[in-house]
């Protein structure tokens, strides 16, 4: 019976059996001794059978040993029974408390609960401590992620570290990765002594710290000095190469390997093939995939970085085999082959995979199926991934990288409200998620939301990262506010700023922003440029129609740096700046003329009217590839600006036939035909055929805003808007500036005209009730009264409203700044530049004219004309004559004229003082500054230039075009043999404008080549679309 009783295993039967029937106290009496005790419990112990094992030892606590007790304590450790553990620690008697079995098993257990505060407690508490407490201490804080505490311990260790201790502090280091763990980790490297440099666990722990270090050197030396290398210690250097982006390194050392792989090194290289991805990469991969051993097969950690592999090589249907192939599928092998789809873009497969799955889902699964769900975003994708995040655990929600995909894939679909949701029901934000709201808000054109966001960072001191910091300055670009972007780049800490991609983004933001200077200063401060910064800078100076510039640094860029995007930006330059030739130079030098390319040069070439051009590169293009929409929108665009009707709708009829469910750019192409009828007064055509399509179509068309910021704040406005407080005001500053605009000689285009007039309406108050003009009124009544002013429009910025922002850039002396959806328009009071027609007025006979008027006795009238016509047209008059007619003036010329017009002067104030002091010097300044400004040879070339328009009244006029034909070595004779025969040719045609010209002469250019020649030459004269303008340099 002896025999019997002390058998564990009838013991364990009995014990069973008597607390079922509920005798505990029987139970208790089972065990006559703690070593039967011990036994047993070690018995339910090795079986892992925790619980039971802790109920025998809750029953039997009187008779336990301190092996018992530390068995028990190792048993809550693993069940994570925590209440339990701690009921056991305060039962303990002071010899058990001091028992240094105890109190590591008891270290261990806090540890492994998160118990941080009573770990360093006890082992504070402990008078003896060991290698072993400390390598238990080091473990345990490393995986709590207080890797920084291990180090403090370190530095507090009164005895020498043994091997278990130096392997566990490497790691701590390897995991800090910071400038104190860099230098503990290399000095106690240095003092490490000579025995455990050639255990393998300790050398392979430093090679992973100074590999983690970037320390690579380091690490190949320590890996050298090893006299026998294991599997563990190549997987460490393999890892490290893999870890430092040396990819073909790690390939290298993996080809020298001449012992037997174990799973971890299987993994590692199928991992650094993945990341390579090249011809060798997926040689070796696929070979060791094939020569791997069948038990690794259903190693689901190895199938499932073979599986990432393939997927990446883009080999899915391998990687599909392998999947079908594991028995047992865990929940990281699915998560995989989802990842794999995405990746390959073959979303709907994910998906399917996805609604396949029957197993619990992890963090990272949720993380990738939102991920696929915001790459779709259709239907489909929308219900499912709404559905998921509605059933999502409780403790995933505060999973800072699974909101932030969930977060990313409602912004995706739209959904701001719900992403606004999700973000504020999570307790510890990080700056990612902060980040992936930001970003949200960007793509769903709430920018200014951004500014919020960031705001209340700074309340709760969460600090920007570098991604953060890259979406914040992104939203200033969309923004296109100047005084946001300079309050976020004051607070970016400097070694962000510092960072290429951060200045990348900067030179986008201010080239978008208008401030073009401070875009050229960031730009000049990268020290390796790369293709980013350059297109930035290019595109920063497209947008801000500075297209000489924008080629010039085109030119600059090295050729290895160009790809298809500085070609577009380029070529965009180009087309706005109206630089024809050097487009058409550029876009010759292509070889690889993408649609994008393509597409841009038709811009380029419609907007300067070339269609016949234009068209030929669309039908080169649909000859081996699909139609382009955007071409065909380009190409009506120029039509639109050229107010050809006919080309206009025949363009139109074309885009509905190729593209009929193209909605969205169909209803723009009927915006642009409705607005041409419109401009040739034909009101109800436009109206009718605007309604009539936009029904059809179903869609709605973007209604025109503006926005700007007004003391800290942005305010935006409609055209006709009467929602702001302070209407009232800004419609009677649009009346003041109206009436001060006519009466200096502006004249209100009823082309620009988009519809018919309301009852009680003008043109001009239609005109000047469009969005940017109201968003200015309102800049420009507030006090003081700003010298800068800057706007952004979500459409195009009207001829009308482009020309009229001069003339209240020149009344309120202020600086004006429009960005609108295709460019940057500035608009500078005393802007020295002159457009076509008033080119045509600056004749050298009108300055002939004002130079005879000295002989008028009456000048005032005269004077008041010549003041009207310099300050519509920029003209500065210097306060001193350069030269004057011999006459000595006493007091300087700008004091004279303001004594003499208030009457301070009490003597001289007549007719002949005026006409000999004031008059005389006054009309000889502002010869002097024309004269100066525009040479003889500059408006004979005006003069030839104007008289190739069938508007001039020296239409095709010998004389007056023969010093512009000489210029360009043209053969005189023959050009006024071919005017002779054009002038009765063209004598009945109704031509409006030099492109009516051009387009009636171009099917007989064989005939009339010279002057073919001269009418392209004028219309590739540079032309900035930004400011409609040809400037002539002082």
């Amino acid at each position: 019976m002896l025999l019997i009783r002390n058998n564990s295993y009838w013991m364990i039967y009995r014990f069973h059996r008597l607390l079922s029937s509920c005798q505990s106290k029987n139970g208790e009496n089972l065990f006559s001794s703690s070593m039967a005790l011990n036994s047993t419990m070690k018995k339910l112990f090795d079986s892992k059978q925790y619980k039971e094992a802790l109920n025998l030892f809750d029953q039997n606590f009187e008779i336990s040993t301190d092996s018992t007790i530390d068995m028990a304590i190792k048993a809550c450790t693993i069940s994570k029974d925590y209440k339990r553990g701690i009921r056991i620690q305060q039962r303990l008697s002071f010899k058990s408390r001091n028992n240094s079995y105890i109190q590591a098993a008891l270290l261990c257990f806090y540890l492994k609960s998160k118990d941080i505060d009573n770990a360093m407690h006890l082992f504070s508490s402990i008078t003896k401590k060991s290698n072993y407490m400390y390598t238990v201490m080091f473990k345990g804080l490393i995986t709590n992620n207080v890797a920084e505490k291990v180090l403090d311990l370190f530095d507090e260790m009164k005895i020498e570290p043994d091997q278990f201790n130096l392997s566990t502090l490497f790691n701590a280091c390897a995991v800090l990765n910071n400038n104190r763990a860099k230098k503990t980790g290399k000095k106690l490297l240095d003092e490490m002594p000579e025995n455990y440099r050639n255990n393998n666990i300790t050398s392979t722990s430093a090679i992973n710290m100074l590999m983690k270090f970037g320390d690579v050197e380091s690490a190949e030396r320590i890996f050298r000095s090893i006299k026998a290398k294991d599997i563990i210690t190549y997987g460490a250097m393999v890892k490290g190469y893999v870890g430092n982006e040396m990819f073909e390194k790690a390939l290298d050392l993996f080809e020298e390997i001449d012992i037997e792989l174990d799973d971890v090194t299987y993994t590692i290289v199928f991992n650094c093939c993945a990341k390579l991805c090249n011809d060798r990469a997926m040689e070796i991969g696929k070979e060791l995939l094939a020569k791997m051993p069948k038990n690794y097969g259903n190693h689901n950690v190895i199938s499932t970085s073979a599986i990432d592999m393939l997927m990446k090589f883009g080999d899915v249907e391998s990687a599909e085999r392998i999947f079908r192939s594991i028995k047992a599928k865990d929940i990281i092998t699915y998560g995989a082959m989802v990842k794999g789809y995405v990746g390959n873009e073959t979303f709907e497969k994910a998906l399917d995979l996805f609604e396949k799955v029957d197993i619990e889902l992890d963090d990272v699964t949720y993380t990738i199926v939102f991920n696929c769900c915001a790459k779709l975003c259709n239907d489909r994708a929308m219900k499912i991934g709404k559905k998921l995040l509605a059933k999502m655990p409780e403790n995933y929600r505060n999973n800072n990288i699974t909101s932030t995909s969930a977060i990313d894939m409602l912004m995706k679909f739209g959904d701001v409200e719900s992403a606004e949701r999700v973000f504020r029901s999570i307790k510890g934000k990080g700056a990612d998620i902060y980040g992936a709201l930001m970003n949200g808000y960007n793509l769903n054109g709430e920018s200014w939301k951004c500014f919020k966001i960031f705001e209340e960072m700074k309340e709760k001191n969460i600090i920007p990262n570098e991604i953060a910091w890259n979406i914040l300055i992104g939203a200033c670009s969309k923004s296109g506010m100047l005084h946001h972007c300079q309050y976020i780049v004051n607070q970016i800490p400097l070694n962000i700023q510092n960072k290429i991609r951060i200045q990348n983004a900067l030179i986008d933001m201010w080239g978008k922003c208008g401030s073009i200077e401070k875009a050229k200063n960031v730009f000049n401060i990268v020290v390796d440029r790369d293709t980013i910064t350059y297109n930035g800078m290019i595109n920063a100076f497209a947008l801000n129609g500075m297209g000489t510039q924008a080629v010039e640094l085109y030119r600059e860029m090295p050729n290895y740096l160009r790809d298809h995007v500085s070609q577009i930006c380029v070529l965009n330059a180009c087309s706005h700046a109206g630089l024809l030739h050097e487009a058409r130079t550029i876009f010759n030098e292509i070889s690889l003329k993408t649609e994008p390319i393509i597409t841009t040069m038709v811009d380029c070439l419609s907007r300067l009217f070339m269609f016949d051009e234009a068209q030929q590169l669309i039908e080169d293009y649909e000859k081996t590839n699909t139609p382009s929409i955007v071409m065909y929108t380009c190409l009506l665009s120029g039509a639109r600006n050229n107010r050809n009707s006919n080309l206009s709708e025949k363009i139109y009829k074309r885009m509905k036939t190729l593209f009929p469910n193209a909605k969205e750019s169909l209803a723009a192409g009927v915006v642009l035909l409705s607005n041409i009828y419109s401009s040739l007064g034909k009101h109800e055509e436009a109206k009718t055929f605007r309604s009539n399509q936009i029904e059809e179509l179903g869609v709605k068309v973007k209604v025109g805003l503006s926005w700007t910021e007004i003391k800290g704040h942005i305010v935006q406005l409609k055209a006709h808007d009467h929602s702001h407080p302070q209407s009232t005001e800004i419609y009677a500053k649009i009346d003041r500036l109206k009436s001060k605009a006519i009466e200096n000689g502006f004249i209100f285009d009823s082309s620009w005209m988009t519809r018919s007039l309301n009852e009680n309406e003008t043109i001009e108050s239609a005109l000047c009730g469009h969005s940017e003009l109201l968003v200015i009124a309102l800049n420009l009544i507030q006090e003081p009264t700003p010298k800068f002013i800057q706007v952004v429009k979500n459409l195009r910025v009207c001829g009308h409203c482009h020309e009229f922002t001069k003339v209240i850039a020149k009344i309120e002396q202020c600086d004006i700044v429009v960005r609108d959806a295709n460019r940057i328009h500035h608009f500078y009071p005393n802007a020295k530049t002159l457009d076509y027609g008033t080119a045509q007025q600056l004749s050298l006979s009108k300055i002939e004219k004002l130079d005879r008027s000295r002989e008028q006795k009456s000048f005032e009238p005269l004077l008041e004309t010549i003041n009207n016509f310099c300050w519509l047209n920029s003209i500065i008059i210097n306060d001193k004559p350069k030269q004057h007619r011999n006459r000595t003036i006493s007091v300087t010329f700008k004091d004279l004229i303001v004594n003499s017009i208030i009457g301070q002067r009490d003597d001289n104030q007549n007719e002949e003082f005026y006409r000999t002091t004031i008059y005389y010097q006054l009309i000889d300044n502002i010869l002097i500054e024309l004269k100066d400004r525009f040479s003889l040879k500059k408006l004979q070339f005006l003069c030839g230039i104007s008289t190739l328009s069938p508007d001039s009244d020296s239409f095709l006029h010998f004389e007056s075009i023969k010093t512009f034909a000489s210029h360009l070595n043209l053969n005189l004779d023959f050009l006024f043999n071919k005017l002779t025969v054009a002038k009765p040719m063209l004598k009945y045609k109704f031509l409006g404008n030099i492109i009516d010209l051009y387009q009636e002469l171009l099917p007989f250019q064989e005939a009339f080549p010279v002057l073919v020649a001269l009418i392209q030459s004028t219309i590739t004269i540079p032309v900035s679309s930004t400011t409609c303008e040809r400037t002539f340099p002082k």
